[in-house]
């Protein structure tokens, strides 16, 4: 039985200035999937990010997406914030907390879209706008909790150990129902124990909130560790697609990342 696609990347070309960046580029990612890009530095896999949230637009290609409906919807031209009501979110490679909030507010600043009553409805405290803002809060605190963090609920985010931030950052994406979730270099700035807290939580939450995750990663040993697929690229064009082993023993990839042996 074929495995339900979450999201296809085809035929993906971008170039600025004349240089491509991303140069015909196609891979799909399954449902509950943990799918890995990877490339030397330069190979265009923030790029791939980019044009998937459509925070570029592609010269060419679709980025088709399945809805929580079932509908299958090219992104392509797409308004960033409407993408992130399907179930696509994103994390980026720095913490982009804002400082001055606790880590609980930090969450419910990624339930905005979550808001149905409107502004006026919550600047006058009307019983709907409190009921939903009730609901959230402790939606937030469930995933704090989930995180192991509810006891630091009320801390101010700045102070916080990095690995503490990442935790709060890959949290608020959790406030949307997402479907596939990006990650961004999401082991940048950890030391060796806190990547394997990373890893095992990833994972978890794969499994506890039932979604895909494409992550772009330079651990190779996460990657490794945790993806079930992953696409190898270079220049913008993929060397190699496969299980970790195949795309570990992949020549192309080696020589790639290691150079050519003369």
């Amino acid at each position: 039985m074929d495995k339900k696609k979450i999201l296809s990347v085809e035929n993906l070309s971008i170039a600025f200035g004349g240089l491509k960046a991303v140069d015909n580029l196609s891979f799909s990612i399954n449902e509950r999937e943990i799918y890995g890009l990877i490339g030397p530095n330069g190979a265009g896999k923030t790029t791939v990010f980019n044009c998937i949230t459509q925070f570029y637009r592609p010269n060419e290609g679709q980025v088709l997406f399945t809805k929580k409906d079932g509908e299958v919807l090219d992104l392509v031209g797409k308004k960033t914030h409407d993408i992130i009501k399907l179930g696509l979110v994103r994390t980026f490679q720095n913490v982009e907390l804002i400082q001055e909030l606790s880590l609980i507010d930090n969450l419910l600043i990624g339930a905005h879209i979550e808001f149905k009553t409107g502004i006026i409805s919550q600047a006058l405290r009307l019983r709907s706008a409190v009921k939903e803002e009730t609901e959230l809060r402790a939606k937030a605190l469930g995933i704090l909790e989930f995180l192991e963090l509810k006891d630091k609920k009320d801390e101010l985010a700045s102070g916080q150990p990095y690995g503490v931030l990442k935790k709060i950052e890959l949290g608020r994406t959790l406030m949307g129902h997402p479907k596939l979730i990006i990650l961004d270099e999401p082991a940048a700035g950890l030391n060796d124990t806190e990547t394997n807290k990373l890893a095992d939580l990833i994972k978890l939450i794969r499994d506890q909130y039932k979604c895909s995750i494409l992550l772009v990663e330079h651990d190779m040993r996460l990657v490794m560790d945790i993806c079930d697929r992953i696409c190898a690229i270079n220049f913008g064009k993929k060397l190699a697609e496969g299980t970790p082993k195949e795309i570990q023993l992949n020549k192309e990839v080696q020589e790639a990342y290691l150079g050519k042996e003369e």
